[in-house]
């Protein structure tokens, strides 16, 4: 228990460090990306006005694909809504966790249907 715990709060650590240097505009707002072990969530926020501007998320579907499958289409889902909005670039939150597996094939799929960060 004592290192999952640990484990919790050194990704809180880096999760304040990371948002302490980062901030969304209307322009570009922020691409906050949330995962946990059976869903994939991405919001566009706009910090200014501490405002959701679009979101994108697996939870209420049925896929039954990998979810590194699920991360990739709701990155390419977030992108299209952002395309709708006329967002090009955007400013990506990682949420304290490493660029590596699911994270990496959302921001991947993003950058596939055009979105810039």
């Amino acid at each position: 228990m004592a290192e999952q715990s640990k484990k919790l709060l050194n990704r809180g650590l880096r999760k304040s460090r990371v948002r302490a240097k980062i901030s969304g505009t209307a322009e570009r707002p922020r691409l906050s990306v949330a995962i946990s072990n059976t869903h994939v969530s991405a919001q566009l926020i706009d910090d200014v006005k501490q405002h959701t501007v679009a979101a994108a998320t697996t939870v209420g579907t049925k896929q039954t694909s990998t979810m590194t499958e699920q991360a990739a289409v709701v990155g390419a889902d977030i992108a299209k809504k952002a395309k709708k909005l006329k967002i090009s670039a955007v400013v990506f939150d990682r949420n304290g966790r490493q660029y590596a597996g699911r994270l990496k094939a959302l921001a991947d799929a993003a950058r596939k249907e055009g979105l810039e960060f």
